[in-house]
């Protein structure tokens, strides 16, 4: 009887998620009841990730800056809704030295009010704006119900926050992370099609005026938020006095303001929406490893094959590993490498070798072709593009087959109970749901984001969410 290495999906989905993440080595639990070690493939991955939001974020004008993980108590009790919001989540130091602090101090669960304590230094002039910052970091939400990379106490994340002289240009802008930095990596790189829209007023951002979301939809059919911008107004500028002498020379003026961020989930969504009962499925631009060659067994002149490809896949820019480890079974290291959801693998044996072969596999569809020694660069490479290409179509084709049209709340609610409803916003709007479901986002009739929450003939989309 064959060992079962995974709990499969259709079994129980939450288990399945969690053999993966230990399975594939990317995480575990840290000592503290809700923290994590992320494990070096599992960072990796984070690495990756990063570097392609760094990029789209330093491309979209933003600058980063690093600002302090303390955050004095009285910081957030100058904008109301902002603590009313994170109160429950918050970790407060009291102690510190062996001695009681004059005033608290609470850890970081995001750094709206910090960073605006150093913006009502640097912003004096419109000369000075738009001032756009990010910040790399990690965050501290006491999460209740912890699940590695979805909800954690502590996770690492980007967080933009940025001034500007008017509030189109505030929107303008938040709009414009949310298009060209979260959609365009989402898409493009996790190859996870979003969902994107406005949140109903009863679930923006504490402390903001409208907040806009990307939403991915899992295997399983629930929702998962991926990632937020929010307008966050004149809210914190007040609260923090943060203000600019206009072009025209008149009286002081508040600025406008934006944040926005997404974090480690990210990775969870990489594991939810692409993963099967085999683990791990890894887009190429996000593989740490985009090959591996392994060796079958070390006889004749395998392991210099091995060793030669390995080298003629890096010199042509894939990332590649060598696995030459012949003391534990091939098996169990092919398993292995399915399990971290490497793209490809080209296994070098004694038989195939002496025809002038070895194996290419692909991970995603599990194709499996004998290839020239010549030709395992071209193979390997043609391989990578069609491993991006048949994930995102594979994902679109699912949240396509997970999307129910309705038209009364019925309806919404039953279709969403496994899958997204897509249902007029007037249908639901101030109405209660049940058994889990909530309101995803709201768009346009066209799938346009709207600017305004009481626009006419809004669509909005229902889901049972992570």
């Amino acid at each position: 009887m064959a060992v079962r290495v995974l709990t499969p999906q259709a079994e129980d989905f939450p288990r399945w998620y969690q053999d993966v993440v230990a399975k594939a080595d990317l995480a575990e639990n840290g000592p503290v009841r809700g923290t994590m070690v992320i494990k070096p493939w599992g960072y990796a991955i984070w690495e990756l990730l990063q570097a392609e939001l760094d990029r789209r974020i330093k491309a979209a004008g933003a600058k980063n800056a690093y600002f302090p993980l303390f955050i004095p108590e009285s910081f957030l009790h100058k904008e109301a809704q902002h603590v009313e919001g994170f109160s429950p989540e918050l970790a407060v130091v009291t102690h510190g030295g062996g001695e009681k602090l004059a005033e608290p101090v609470v850890v970081r669960p995001t750094s709206e009010t910090v960073i605006n304590h150093s913006f009502a230094k640097w912003v004096q002039s419109h000369r000075d704006l738009p001032m756009l910052i990010n910040q790399w970091a990690n965050v501290v939400r006491w999460e209740l119900r912890p699940r590695l990379f979805l909800r954690t106490s502590e996770f690492l994340w980007q967080e933009g926050h940025t001034c500007h002289a008017t509030r189109e240009e505030a929107q303008e802008y938040a709009l414009r992370i949310l298009s060209d930095v979260y959609v365009d990596t989402m898409q493009k790189v996790l190859g996870v099609p979003i969902l994107v829209g406005r949140k109903p007023d009863d679930e923006k951002f504490a402390g903001a005026d409208a907040t806009y979301t990307c939403e991915g939809v899992m295997v399983d059919g629930k929702a998962l938020q991926m990632g937020t911008s929010h307008e966050l107004g004149q809210n914190f500028a007040k609260a923090f006095d943060i203000t600019f002498q206009s072009a025209a020379g008149g009286a002081a003026e508040h600025v406008w303001q934006t944040s926005w961020g997404v974090s480690t989930r990210l990775i969870g969504a990489l594991i939810m929406c692409h993963g099967d009962d085999a683990g791990l499925r890894l887009p190429p631009r996000l593989a740490p490893a985009q090959a591996v060659v392994l060796v079958v067994r070390d006889e004749g002149d395998v392991s210099g094959t091995a060793r030669d490809l390995v080298g003629r896949l890096t010199a042509a820019g894939v990332r590649v590993e060598l696995d030459d480890k012949v003391a534990t079974s091939f098996g169990r290291r092919a398993t292995d490498w399915e399990l971290k959801g490497v793209p490809v693998r080209v296994e070098v044996g004694p038989r195939d070798l002496a025809e002038g072969l070895v194996t290419v596999k692909r991970r995603v569809g599990r194709v499996v072709e004998q290839v020239q020694l010549a030709n395992v660069v071209d193979a390997v490479t043609v391989a990578l593009e069609l491993a991006e290409q048949d994930l995102v179509t594979e994902a679109t084709l699912r949240r396509v087959q997970a999307t129910t049209e309705a038209s009364t709340l019925d309806e919404a609610i039953e279709a969403a109970s496994s899958g997204v409803a897509r249902v007029p916003w007037d249908v639901v709007r101030g109405r209660p749901l049940s058994g889990g479901v909530t309101v995803r986002c709201l768009q346009r009739s066209d799938g346009s984001v709207p600017t305004a929450g009481d626009e006419p003939d809004l669509v909005a989309f229902l889901a049972r969410a992570y």
